[in-house]
């Protein structure tokens, strides 16, 4: 079992990031490195198609990184594929009820939990077809995540998180407060209640809560409010915010403002 799957078990905080631009092969070295337990590659919102992602998820053996593959949607193709390039974890967007939440979990199981396709010898078996074992490894191997980021969602909380197989129940915070018709307003009381409803339904089903702070100062805030999987940024936020701080600094020590 990865080591993200453990500690999730485990009730331990996990870290990652998400990939929208900096699809290179390094980047999974350098996060792993950095002490990081997942990646997240965009496939929704980022340059990324199912040639690029399998190269990418290559690019995670040995890392300690959990590599996962957020789809444009539940419906663009059999969700399995991802899992079959070598992701070891698939994010779904934009589920709103828990018949779809069942359905999202039956196409990324093996019988007899779900109805995921079988073809062995793969990325996703090391291109060595194993025993029957296989497939209860398999399953239990796998991260499912769900994003929660509509009103409908809201009104569906529990039975989305308390769909056996999920494992991760994350706050698509942005999509959210536009459904609400509160865009972008992250303190506004009705999508602060939205966090609240959405780590009270995961404590109850013992499901992970996950989410993308904008800062460290909102990390540790959310973390102490119950939510266990932290994607640091994204590859661009981060990289843009680090160069533009570098910049500041070294303009400030040469006496310049601009």
């Amino acid at each position: 079992m990865s080591s993200m799957k453990q500690k999730l078990k485990a009730g331990e905080i996990v870290y990652g990031q998400m990939i929208l631009e900096l699809f290179s092969p390094g980047i999974a070295p350098m996060l792993s490195n950095a002490g990081l337990d997942f990646v997240i590659y965009d496939m929704e919102h980022g340059r990324c198609d199912i040639n690029l992602v399998s190269q990418m998820i290559a690019s995670c053996r040995g890392t300690w990184l959990t590599p996962i593959a957020r789809v444009p949607d539940q419906y663009h193709f059999p969700l399995s594929r991802v899992l079959d390039v070598g992701a070891r974890g698939v994010m779904v967007p934009r589920v709103e009820t828990g018949q779809q939440m069942q359905d999202v979990v039956a196409q990324l199981k093996y019988a007899p939990q779900g109805r995921r396709g079988v073809a062995l010898g793969l990325a996703h078996d090391d291109y060595r077809p194993r025993g029957a074992a296989y497939f209860e490894e398999a399953n239990e191997e796998t991260v499912v995540i769900a994003i929660v980021e509509t009103a409908r969602a809201l009104e569906n909380l529990d039975a989305i998180v308390g769909a056996p197989g999920l494992d991760i129940a994350w706050m698509g915070h942005f999509d959210l407060t536009v459904s609400l018709g509160i865009p972008a307003q992250f303190d506004h009381p009705r999508f602060l209640e939205a966090m609240a409803a959405l780590t009270a339904s995961c404590r109850l089903h013992g499901v992970a809560a996950g989410f993308l702070p904008a800062s460290a100062e909102d990390t540790v805030r959310w973390i102490h409010e119950g939510f266990r999987a932290i994607s640091l940024g994204s590859d661009v936020g981060v990289f843009s915010k680090s160069v533009s701080q570098f910049r500041s600094a070294v303009l400030r020590q040469m006496g310049e403002t601009q």
